[in-house]
């Protein structure tokens, strides 16, 4: 299969989006992604299993992590074409170097990194949820109306 124009990645912050969630929820296994369906004790039993609060950005940890994906999109000569850093997820449309799943990896990781220097965050605090969602996208037309989603759809 040929190399993916860019690549679609959403992630959530940490406790804001539980599996058992109304919104509906995956579940990763064998490698692949298994939707779940709404459940209200599946939700409560993973709300109880958190180490902490939930975490929602505020305005000036969105405009940190909204940074250091650029910075890092920069640095690692990735055309950034869409962001949008919301208090409860990020969604980035970029083409990466790297394997997506690296790729995601290494935009948390970094924006971690900065809240954590801007002593938004503790240094034990979890900021992310567990990987995300990457989806590659193959066609002009629907990188562009991926890029329109992210810019326009998310308030």
């Amino acid at each position: 299969m040929a190399s993916p124009l860019a690549i679609f990645m959403t992630w959530t912050t940490y406790g804001t989006w539980l599996q058992g969630d109304q919104r509906g929820s995956h579940r990763r296994s064998s490698g692949l992604p298994n939707v779940i369906s709404p459940s209200t004790p599946l939700e409560s039993s993973n709300r109880k299993s958190l180490k902490h609060e939930r975490v929602r950005l505020g305005r000036a940890e969105r405009e940190i992590v909204h940074r250091a994906i650029e910075l890092v999109c920069r640095h690692r000569d990735c055309p950034l074409h869409a962001l949008s850093v919301r208090a409860n997820h990020e969604q980035v449309v970029v083409t990466p170097t790297k394997a997506p799943d690296e790729a995601m990896t290494d935009l948390k990781a970094w924006a971690t990194r900065r809240l954590r220097e801007a002593g938004r965050v503790t240094p034990e605090q979890r900021i992310w949820t567990k990987h995300g969602s990457t989806k590659w996208i193959h066609t002009s037309e629907s990188l562009a109306s991926a890029i329109d989603y992210v810019v326009r759809f998310q308030d």
